[in-house]
C-alpha cells in the first residue's frame, strides 16, 4: 500500500517524540504505508528554512506561497512568487485562497493576494493549493476570473458543501479531505466525501493540525493520514487498497511535477 500525505507542514511538526529527528517522523509514516509528502508553505519568511529541511528527501516535494490569513507589511510580488516557484522541488503554488472566518474588515488585500498566486501558478504551469473558509462564492469567482482551470489544483482540507465541491471539480480541481472528515459532527463533509467521484479525491493530514479520530485534540503527524484513508474507505464501502491506489494516482495527476519514488 502506498499513501500520499498531500498537505502537511513538516517544518512545524512537534518532533519531541522523535528526539527532534524528522527522518524518524517520516519513518513512522512509512510504517503506516505513507510514502510521499507535500510540504506546504504558508509564510515566505519561513520558506528558506523549510526548503533546507526537506532537501535531503526525494519523497518530499514543496509548495511556495503565502497563507490568506498571514498579515505582512509588504506583499510578495508576482515576480517573487514566480522566481521561488521555479525551484525543481516546488510542485505547486500555495497555499493561497480566501478565509473570511479569521479575517475581518476590508479584505481586498486577501483577494488580490489570491489573484497574484493564481497568476504565478499559470506563469509556471503549476497547480494551485487553495484554502477556502466561509468564502465559497468569492473563491469560485476568482478561480474562474483568473482562468485557474488552466492549471487546476486542489481545494485542501475541504469543509464546504457538495455544490462547491462539484463546482471546483468542474474547474479542473481536486478536493482533499483531512482528519476533519472523521469527526462525529462533520456530517456535511462526510456526505461530500461519499458523493464525489473517487477519481477527484485527495487525502491529507494538514499536520501538525487537525488530527483525526482517535487522536483528535492532539498534535497531528503525517503517519495519521492512514486514519483518514481508512475512514474514507469505510465511508464509501471500498477497500483500503482501492482508496490508497486511487488517491495516490490522483495526487500524481494533479501534481504532475511530483516524482513517484
Amino acid at each position: 500500500m502506498f499513501l500520499v500525505d498531500s498537505h502537511c507542514h513538516l517544518d512545524q511538526l512537534d518532533l519531541s517524540v522523535y528526539n527532534g529527528d524528522l527522518s524518524k517522523a517520516l519513518q513512522a509514516a512509512q510504517d503506516q504505508g505513507v510514502g510521499y509528502f507535500l510540504c506546504v508553505c504558508i509564510t515566505l519568511e519561513d520558506y528558506p528554512a523549510m526548503r533546507t529541511l526537506i532537501e535531503p528527501y526525494d519523497n518530499i516535494s514543496a509548495s511556495v506561497g503565502l497563507h490568506p490569513n498571514e498579515k505582512i507589511s509588504v506583499e510578495p510580488t508576482l515576480e517573487t512568487l514566480i522566481q521561488l516557484g521555479q525551484d525543481n522541488k516546488v510542485i505547486a503554488i500555495g497555499e493561497t485562497g480566501l478565509d473570511y472566518y479569521r479575517s475581518e474588515g476590508d479584505l481586498d488585500w486577501q483577494r488580490e493576494r489570491f489573484r497574484r498566486h493564481i497568476r504565478a501558478a499559470i506563469a509556471l504551469n503549476k497547480p494551485i493549493i487553495v484554502h477556502s473558509r466561509q468564502a465559497r462564492e468569492d473563491t469560485l469567482s476568482i478561480l474562474k476570473e483568473e482562468n485557474a482551470q488552466s492549471v487546476g489544483g486542489v481545494l485542501h482540507c475541504f469543509t464546504e458543501d457538495l455544490a462547491m465541491a462539484n463546482a471546483a471539480i468542474d474547474l479542473n480541481f481536486y478536493v482533499s479531505f483531512s482528519g476533519i472528515v472523521t469527526f462525529n459532527n462533520a456530517k456535511e463533509i462526510q456526505h461530500v466525501a461519499k458523493s464525489l467521484p473517487l477519481e477527484k479525491i485527495l487525502i491529507e493530514t494538514d499536520s501538525p493540525y487537525l488530527a483525526p479520530i482517535p487522536f483528535r485534540g492532539k498534535t497531528n503527524q503525517p503517519a495519521y493520514v492512514r486514519y483518514v484513508a481508512e475512514y474514507l474507505a469505510n465511508l464509501r464501502g471500498i477497500s483500503l487498497n482501492v482508496l490508497a491506489t486511487t488517491t495516490t494516482a490522483n495526487f500524481f495527476k494533479c501534481f504532475k511535477d511530483a516524482r513517484h519514488v
